[in-house]
C-alpha cells in the first residue's frame, strides 16, 4: 500500500499547497455532514492520491484539472449510508467546488465491503495509491486481495475499454451537432486522450501486467512483448505516449473541430479492433464485426450470478422487466451492445430492426443519435 505524499510530479508548491487546504476544507466538511462514529476513514484517490495528478500550466501559473476524488469508509450497510447521507455529501460538493476550483466526487465506501469484495481495477487503484486524510494507518490491512493487479479478470479490461469508447461516444454527438463550442472542443479532446490511454491499459490488464501508476503502465507496454501478434501494439505505444502526457500535463485543446473529427475516425476504429479482440479472448468466441457481436445472444456478463441479475434487473427497470428476456442478465450487457451498435455500426439509425434492438437494449423509445445517447447515458451512469 503506498500513501503519496504529493498531488503531483512536477507541479509548483503553491499548486501543492492549494490541493492540501483544499483536501483539510473537504474533510473539515464531511465531519460536519457526517458523524465521526459512523466514519473509519477519509481517502484521497485518483490521480491526485496516487501522486500523478494533472498540473494545468497556465500564464497564472500551475492550476488543478482533474476530479478530486474522495472516498469515504463508513461503518454500516453502503445501501443505508448512500441513502441517508448521500444528499449531504451532494450538497457538499456544490458548496466546494467552486472554492477549491474543480469538480468534486464522494464515493461511499463499506469498510466491511471493501475488505470481502473481489478485486476490481477500481479498488486496486485505490488500494495501491492514495492520500489518507483521516483514520488509523491500518485502515486497509485487511484488503490484500486489492493488491495483486495480476489477477484482475478480463471483465476489467473490458470495462475499461467500454467507459473510455463511451467518452467516445459522447464525443461523436458534439461533434456532429450544428453549434460545437470551446468547450466541447476540451471535452472531445480530453475524451480523446483517455482513450488513448486506456487502448495500452486494457492490453496490459489482459496480460496481468497492470499496474496503478500511469508512469509504469508506460514504461510496461514499451518494453511489453505479447505472447501472440498484436499488429497494432506500435500504433497503441504511441497513443499511450499521448494518454500519459495528457495525463500528467493536460492541455485546453487547440485543434478544431474538423481535426478533432479525422482524429475521432482513427480512435473509433482503433477501439473497434481492440473490442472484438478482447471479447474474443474473454469470452472464447471470435466476433468479426460490431453488429455480430451485438446481436450475439451469447452471455456477455458470465461473472455475474442470476439471482443478483434479477435483482438489479427489479430495482432498475421496476418489477415489469422480470417477465422480459433480459431479466436474467446484468444489465452492464445492455450497454456493451447499445455501444457496439451507436459507436461502430454507421446503418443503426437507418435499419429499423437495429434501431429496435438498440431501443431494447436501452429500454426507450427514443429515436434520434442525441435522445439514444442520452438514454445510453443514463444507465451507463448506473452500470460504468
Amino acid at each position: 500500500m503506498l500513501e503519496t505524499t504529493r498531488f503531483t510530479l512536477d507541479g509548483s508548491e503553491k499548486l501543492e499547497a492549494h490541493l492540501a487546504h483544499s483536501c483539510d476544507r473537504v474533510v473539515a466538511a464531511v465531519f460536519s455532514a457526517i458523524p465521526a462514529n459512523r466514519l473509519d476513514g477519509i481517502l484521497l484517490g485518483g490521480g491526485y492520491g496516487r501522486g500523478e495528478g494533472g498540473v494545468l500550466r497556465t500564464s497564472d501559473g500551475d492550476r488543478p484539472y482533474n476530479d478530486l476524488e474522495f472516498y469515504i469508509l463508513m461503518r454500516g450497510p453502503s445501501w443505508m449510508n448512500e441513502r441517508k447521507f448521500r444528499p449531504h455529501l451532494h450538497h457538499l460538493c456544490e458548496q466546494l467546488a467552486p472554492e477549491v476550483g474543480l469538480e468534486i466526487e464522494f464515493k461511499i465506501v463499506s469498510q466491511q465491503k471493501l475488505e470481502s469484495s473481489p478485486i476490481t481495477m477500481h479498488y486496486y487503484d485505490l488500494v495501491a495509491g492514495h492520500r489518507r486524510l483521516w483514520g488509523g494507518t491500518d485502515l486497509l490491512r485487511r484488503c490484500r486481495q486489492h493488491r495483486a493487479p495480476n489477477t484482475l479478470p478480463l471483465s476489467e479490461a473490458t470495462r475499461l475499454l467500454m467507459n473510455r469508447s463511451s467518452g467516445l461516444l459522447f464525443s461523436s454527438s458534439l461533434l456532429e451537432r450544428e453549434t460545437f463550442t470551446a468547450a466541447d472542443a476540451d471535452f472531445v479532446g480530453r475524451n480523446q486522450a483517455k482513450a488513448q490511454l486506456a487502448f495500452g491499459d486494457a492490453v496490459l490488464t489482459a496480460f496481468g501486467l497492470y499496474h496503478a501508476s500511469c508512469r509504469e503502465r508506460n514504461r510496461r507496454l514499451r518494453s511489453f512483448v505479447p505472447s501472440e501478434r498484436l499488429p497494432w501494439l506500435e500504433t497503441l505505444r504511441c497513443y499511450h505516449n499521448v494518454g500519459v502526457d495528457f495525463k500528467l500535463h493536460p492541455q485546453k485543446t487547440q485543434a478544431g473541430r474538423e481535426q478533432l473529427i479525422e482524429r475521432q475516425r482513427e480512435l473509433v476504429s482503433m477501439a473497434l479492433r481492440l473490442w472484438l479482440w478482447l471479447e474474443a479472448r474473454r469470452l472464447h468466441q471470435r466476433f468479426e464485426s460490431a453488429i455480430e457481436y451485438a446481436l450475439c445472444p451469447i452471455n456477455k456478463c458470465p461473472e455475474t450470478t442470476l439471482a443478483r441479475n434479477v435483482l438489479v434487473n427489479a430495482a432498475t427497470f421496476g418489477a415489469p422487466s422480470l417477465w422480459k428476456e433480459k431479466a436474467f442478465r446484468y444489465p452492464r450487457e445492455r450497454l456493451f451492445n447499445a455501444l457496439s451498435l451507436l459507436l461502430w455500426e454507421p446503418a443503426t439509425l437507418r435499419e429499423p430492426q437495429l434501431l429496435r434492438d438498440v431501443q431494447m437494449e436501452l429500454a426507450t423509445s427514443a429515436a434520434s443519435f442525441d435522445q439514444l445517447i442520452a438514454a445510453y447515458q443514463n444507465l451507463w451512469c448506473r452500470f460504468s
